[in-house]
């Protein structure tokens, strides 16, 4: 009798012992897969090539989307500034936040998205460029600082969805213009009626590629 009551409680004692190693294993698997997900949603899901836009001559990056359908997007470009009247190139760097509304499907593989617009940010490296006023200047001279611009923008994008038997690269390809202006060109349209558009909006043109 003893023995059948200590079968019982050895089988009593295992059966305890796996659910709470199994209890164990399953919070370390949910610590686990939350982990992992929030690294993986700090891998690129697009790269971008852009000419122009107040950035440089050409500038490429990586960037992510999200939120509902994806309308959401920002963008880490890098870029090159030729020596127009400095002397010698500079590289920049550009922060971009991008909304897309709207994307209209015309077949499997074409699409067009009407609007796109956003702002960023856009900043030049050199010793000649300044945030806060160089002391050589007098007080209030300069209102802006010539090493950050805020900018703001839009534009329109065709898409081409790539068939997944020729995809190499990406499964979508969008080209892209924006027509962008900073506060610094608005300012100076503002109290200078003399110019024109052109001489305050920046024409761009880019490549956006959808990793996955």
């Amino acid at each position: 009798m003893k023995l059948f009551h200590s079968k019982y409680l050895l089988v009593l004692l295992l059966t305890v012992f796996s659910c709470s190693i199994f209890a164990q294993e399953s919070h370390y698997d949910r610590r686990i897969h939350r982990y992992r997900k929030h690294w993986e949603a700090m891998i690129p899901t697009q790269s971008t090539v852009q000419m122009y836009g107040n950035m440089g001559l050409v500038s490429i990056g990586m960037g992510w989307d999200y939120g509902h359908k994806k309308q959401w997007e920002t963008d880490l470009l890098f870029g090159l500034l030729p020596p127009y009247s400095s002397g010698k190139t500079h590289l920049t760097m550009t922060l971009k936040q991008n909304f897309i509304p709207w994307s209209i499907s015309l077949n499997s593989t074409w699409a067009i998205e009407p609007l796109s617009c956003g702002i960023y940010l856009n900043t030049v490296y050199g010793p000649e460029f300044w945030t806060r006023q160089p002391e050589r200047y007098p007080k209030g001279y300069y209102t802006f600082p010539s090493r950050v611009r805020a900018n703001v923008y839009i534009g329109q994008r065709v898409v081409i969805h790539t068939p997944v038997e020729k995809r190499w690269f990406a499964k979508e390809i969008a080209v892209f213009y924006e027509l962008s202006t900073s506060y610094l060109y608005l300012a100076s349209a503002v109290g200078n009626k003399y110019l024109k558009p052109r001489d305050y909006i920046s024409l761009s043109f880019g490549l956006k590629f959808q990793l996955f």
